[in-house]
Formats: C-alpha cells, structure tokens, sequence
C-alpha cells in the first residue's frame, strides 16, 4: 500500500492545495523566466502523456480491489504460525489498496483481535513502499527492474521489522506497545476492516459499481493532479540545479550518498507518486542508483501519513524502532541495488 491519502500530504495541509503549488510554480517561471515558460509546460504535458496507460492501470486496479473486497482476503494474513504471518504480511503489505488513514483502523482492528506486533510491523513497513498503482507509475518512470527491486526491498523491509519484534518481543522495547484505547476510526470514513465479503465479479451490484466509479474518480484526480506538479518541479530542477551540485552530494561511490539518500528522503517526500518523478529528475543529474532506492524507501515509510498511522496507535518507542527498521532496511537495499544495478 502506497499513500494515496491527498488530505495527509504536507502540501495538501495548504489552503491552495497542489494545483495551487502548481499555478505557482508556473506564473513565478512565466514572471521571472519567461522563455522557460512553455518548455516547462510541454516538459509536464509530455510525461503525463508518457505515463498515462500506466496512470490508467493504476486507476481502474485500485478501483477493482476496492468494488470487489478483495481487501478483506488480508485478515487471513494474520493468523496461525507466527513466522508465517510475518512472512505474509509483508509480501501482502504492498499489496492492500488502503491510503495511509484507512490502515489506522485496519491496524488497530488487528491488535485489538490479538495479531502479533511482528506481523503487524511487517505490515506497516512494507504497506507505505508498494502497491499495484505505485509500482505502475515507478515502472514506467524509473525501468520496469526498478520497480521490481522496490517491491523486494518492501517486502524484505517488511520481514526485517517483523522478525526483529519477534525476538525481541519480551524486552522492554515492546512490551505493552500500544496506547490506550486506539481508536478504530479514520479520516477516510472507512468502515471496519473484515466486514463483507469478497466478490469478484462485482458489477451486478449497485453499490460495489458505485464504489469503483467513485474510487476510479479520487485516484485519477489524485494522480493526475500530484503527478501534474511532480512533472512541473521535476522540469524545474532538470533546468536550474546544477546536475555537478547534485553529483556532488549524492553521486560517487561507497556508502555516503546511499546513507544520504535516506536520510534526505524523508523530509523531501510530497507523497510516493509525486517522489517518483523527483528521483528521475535527480538520477538524470547525477544521483547514484543506490542512493535513488535508499531515498524513496526511507521517504516511503517516514513521511507523514504512513508515519502518522503508526504513532496514532503505538508508544514512542515503538515508533522509534519503525522509524530504526525503516533507516536500517533503506540503507540495505540501496548497498544491494547498487551492487545489482
């Protein structure tokens, strides 16, 4: 699951809103670059048209797992052996089509039915890095192998997380992880998971139609309207940061720019779609591969809706050892990648 959560997203907080940053952006160029004016617009009208069979599939997958139910098949995750809960929840972590606020009351209807904390950090590390939609646009942005190394590295975050709780499960660290009382509510409206049931073949009913039209509806407005300023910002860096400024930081060799990488990721995420575009534009300028997937894994699972599901329901030091297994797990994957790429 990959943040879809548009009112959780720093920018969104603002009264203008993203098409607000947007129009911005393009009258400051049209004030004070004009002849940069229109190869910005046609930069972002290009990409957008490049990505859009992906944008589509995004759309209507989504649209489908939510109409069907298909969300509901997760709860079997959580149950029977504990290594093998860990192990599903993380490869079905990116698979859920929840936004950073649904997976509040999914969580904590699974603690509140006793789920192991293991399985359920497996979950939440791996659920913000990767879904079907993300890894649609990160394919067809950054290289289908990218994309694939992304969701391996999601999953294997995943199960680095449920298996150190796991250990260490009776040391102070996570004992009595949970506040008191979390709520089951959220800011979506979503009603409590494990409820319904799944039907594939949804469209006799009117009420599973009227929930993929209006899914299908918030998701394309979502990526249409976030891709449209990531593609705008990501002309506007190709244009005035210099690529040896970029190369300098994050370019070279060793273990420096892929430790910067995560740790600038966090701080510099809109959301995970808007990142996608960014790490293009920085890869064209010099920004190492390794470095590349340690940013969007570390920035994945840091900002602020899929951080803000956890510190809703665990105690600080819980969110401590998240945040701990997000970095150490980013840093990996990115030695990897480098290695690979």
């Amino acid at each position: 699951m990959a943040d879809t959560t548009q009112s959780q997203t720093p920018i969104s907080r603002l009264k203008i809103g993203a098409w607000g940053v947007t129009a911005l952006l393009l009258a400051l160029v049209a004030l004070l670059d004009w002849p940069q004016f229109i190869p910005t617009v046609t930069f972002a009208a290009k990409a957008l048209a490049g990505t859009a069979p992906f944008i589509l599939f995004a759309v209507f997958a989504v649209a489908y797992l939510k109409a069907s139910g298909a969300e509901n098949l997760l709860a079997r995750a959580f149950e029977g052996n504990p290594a093998r809960m860990i192990v599903m929840a993380a490869l079905l972590g990116g698979l859920s089509p929840f936004c950073s606020c649904e997976v509040i009351p999914f969580i904590a209807a699974l603690l509140a039915v006793g789920a192991p904390l293991g399985a359920v950090m497996a979950f939440w590390l791996a659920s913000p890095l990767m879904d079907p939609a993300m890894f649609a646009i990160t394919s067809g942005t950054l290289g289908f192998d990218f994309a694939l190394a992304k969701t391996i590295a999601a999953v294997g975050i995943g199960m680095l997380g449920g298996f150190g709780v796991m250990v260490a499960a009776n040391t102070p660290l996570f004992a009595d992880p949970l506040k008191e009382r979390p709520s089951v509510g959220g800011c979506c409206g979503v009603q409590k998971p494990f409820s319904g049931q799944t039907v594939w073949k949804f469209w006799p009913e009117p009420d599973r139609r009227a929930v993929f039209s209006e899914t299908a509806r918030e998701n394309a407005l979502f990526l249409f309207k976030w891709l449209t300023l990531a593609y705008v910002i990501e002309a506007l860096m190709l244009h005035y940061i210099p690529a040896q400024m970029i190369a300098s930081v994050l370019g070279g060799e060793g273990m420096m720019p892929i430790l910067l990488g995560a740790l600038v990721g966090a701080p510099a995420y809109l959301n995970g779609y808007a990142a996608v575009p960014l790490v293009d534009a920085l890869l064209a300028q010099g920004m190492t591969q390794g470095a590349a997937m340690s940013f969007v894994i570390a920035g994945g699972v840091s900002c602020i809706p899929a951080a803000i599901a956890v510190w809703a329901l665990v105690k600080p030091r819980v969110f401590m050892a998240y945040l701990g297994f997000a970095l150490i797990g980013a840093m990996i994957a990115g030695l990897v990648w480098q290695a690979v790429a």
